[in-house]
């Protein structure tokens, strides 16, 4: 048997292949360049075509381009109205800022459990946390596949809820045939470098309501409006401007909205080959019973942002711990998403205890992403399936 580098045998490869990164070429760097040689680097041009870019491809009326994904999912959650003595239903499995943004608003986070299968919210689990306080859902897309919009949109119209979908994870997945960002009360998403598209750092929130829209725009800018219909003192004067409620500076630069509209250009090949990478490593994984693969729903046409590698411990004589490690040690870097949010210290300083979703405990237990993105070469793949087959031959018992 292969002796495992972390136990003194040879890495499989030479050089560390991380579990993301981003893919910038000569046309994104030429955009940006001549964003910089331009007379607007903020508050220009550039935002308005990629709010109109952002809804030919989410199919959304309407879209609000921010500063990074939180502050999406903050302006999202005070457009909806959560406020202090609302609850607010949330994923347990998420990067803290899906239930931040309702923390910000003086709301409660109430954790739903996870499907074990697909590691989206569990339409059940909803079902279950409802109470007279409830007052919205914040649906979080994990790894790019879509959350269950059927089942969890009749939930809202029967309770009266509104759906806030976080698809930081999910630029270009569909439902039904029909993109992501035109479904919920509004979608935020984020544009981080591991994304499948960036601006470096930047967040969108897309809707259908007018109404809202109007809201988030103010909220982006400080709670200032020019919009005359909007004031509380209109004037003719045009330079006016008024503020009629506090808000924040969340806005993009036309530096990041230039290379996020040269990037969005790109989204279907990189989309394909994330596309093309998922199948390889479905194909090397789903017949061992060390391993278990993320189920995807029919309805979701995913464009996939994380790769699962889920441990069966049942198989194996090691811990995710251990075999993260031994993977690293390979130079394969992969990464655990996430902590159930609850988890955090600062959740326990605020009464939430362990116990409250079991599958997303578990889950926490057992999984570890692997590298997928663009610029992964078919013999970096090839890497990652010898690699984690070597660990597997090892462990296994």
């Amino acid at each position: 048997m292969e002796q495992l580098a972390i136990f003194g045998g040879t890495p499989l490869r030479k050089k560390p292949l991380h579990y993301g990164r981003q893919y910038i070429d000569e046309d994104d760097i030429a955009a940006v360049v001549e964003t910089l040689k331009s007379d607007d680097l903020t508050c220009g041009p550039k935002i308005t075509a990629l709010e109109e870019k952002l809804c030919q491809v989410t199919g959304a009326k309407y879209a609000v381009v921010v500063s990074n994904g939180t502050a999406a999912l903050h302006i999202a959650a005070l457009a909806a109205g959560f406020k202090e003595g609302d609850e607010v239903i949330v994923s347990s499995i998420t990067f803290a800022a899906s239930s931040n943004c309702i923390l910000y608003c003086g709301a409660r986070p109430v954790f739903a459990d996870i499907d074990p299968e697909t590691y989206n919210i569990a339409p059940k689990a909803i079902e279950q946390l409802i109470t007279p306080r409830t007052k919205g859902i914040v649906a979080v897309d994990f790894t790019g596949q879509s959350v269950e919009h059927d089942t969890i949109g009749d939930i809202c119209r029967r309770h009266g809820l509104i759906l806030i979908e976080d698809a930081a994870h999910a630029i270009g997945t569909k439902y039904r045939g029909k993109p992501v960002g035109s479904i919920a009360d509004m979608t935020c998403f984020s544009f981080h470098p591991v994304k499948t598209v960036t601006s470096g750092e930047g967040g969108a929130v897309t809707t259908n309501d007018e109404a809202l829209y109007r809201r988030l725009v103010r909220l982006r800018t400080h709670g200032i409006t020019r919009d005359r219909g909007e004031m509380v003192h209109p004037t003719d004067a045009l330079w006016y401007n008024e503020q009629v409620e506090l808000g924040f500076n969340y806005r993009l630069t036309d530096i990041q909205a230039a290379l996020l509209l040269s990037q969005l250009d790109k989204l279907p090949v990189f989309a394909a080959r994330r596309q093309e990478i998922v199948e390889k490593y479905n194909a090397a994984f789903s017949g061992m019973t060390e391993l278990i693969v993320q189920k995807e729903i029919e309805e979701s046409q995913t464009v996939r942002h994380l790769y699962i590698l889920r441990l069966n411990g049942e198989r194996l004589n090691c811990d995710r711990r251990q075999f993260f490690d031994a993977l690293r040690a390979e130079n394969i870097y992969s990464q655990v998403h996430y902590l159930p949010v609850y988890w955090h210290s600062y959740y326990e300083k605020l009464g939430y205890e362990k116990g409250l979703c079991p599958h997303a405990e578990q889950y926490y237990q057992e999984v570890m992403s692997l590298p997928l993105y663009y610029s992964l070469t078919d013999d970096d793949v090839e890497d990652v399936i010898r690699t984690v087959k070597k660990l597997i031959a090892y462990f296994r018992k």
